[in-house]
């Protein structure tokens, strides 16, 4: 069965239940005077091979590996095949037009790639920097291409103030945004907004540190 790896998923998600090799014939039975015995079966083979992303162009790497040996796919389109009885062959390059043939249907049916904003807010405050605001067109753009978007919203502060604060901030900043996608059309309920405060600092600073690269909204539309 023909199965790819790319960065966003893993081998076994994406193996197409396609047997390769495997024998079609109906089993015969050999009837013996002690039991009735079936022959083996044929050893059923897998195709893996390793796409990049169709997105980013993004390859990335696999090892795939049985209880016989493993191989190492490390370049676009490189593939091994493994059998069920056997350890997994080797690697070799598959084309463009073999990669249509056998993943075409699989890769048309991928979900789209999440797209990721950052927003970044004024001193002690909920208020977007001016350079922020302006991006916030092509966060609205991206959520309304979507048919049933899921959009995920999360704040975040300096180490400015205590943890308590901070996190009520991260929140804050959070559901200022969020307001500003329902204005736009965007039904709340599609909209997930949460706070980590000052737990994930985009730049790592000592306590009580003003950095304005962490006071920010990570937002995530997919």
């Amino acid at each position: 069965m023909p199965g790819f790896w790319h960065p966003r998923f893993s081998i076994h998600a994406l193996t197409a239940a396609v047997l390769l090799g495997a024998g079609c014939g109906a089993m015969k039975h050999v009837a013996t005077r002690d039991a009735t015995k079936v022959p083996k079966a044929p050893a059923a083979t897998t195709l893996i091979a390793l796409l990049p992303d169709p997105e980013s162009g993004v390859t990335g790497h696999a090892r795939v590996t049985n209880e016989f040996g493993s191989a190492n796919l490390a370049t676009a389109r490189a593939a091994t095949q493994v059998k069920s009885d056997g350890p997994p062959g080797a690697v070799n390059a598959i084309s463009e037009e073999e990669v249509t043939r056998l993943f075409g249907a699989a890769l048309a049916a991928l979900p789209p790639e999440p797209k990721h904003f950052r927003l970044y807010f004024k001193f002690e405050s909920d208020a977007l920097t001016d350079e922020s605001n302006l991006k916030v067109p092509e966060i609205l753009a991206a959520v309304t291409r979507l048919a049933v978007p899921e959009v995920v919203v999360i704040g975040h502060t300096d180490t400015l103030g205590d943890r308590k604060a901070n996190k009520a901030l991260g929140l804050k900043r959070a559901m200022s945004v969020k307001g500003v996608l329902v204005d736009a059309g965007i039904a709340p309920a599609l909209i997930e907004v949460a706070s980590h405060g000052e737990a994930d600092l985009l730049v790592k600073t000592r306590n009580n540190t003003a950095e304005p690269r962490n006071r920010r909204v990570e937002i995530s539309v997919r």
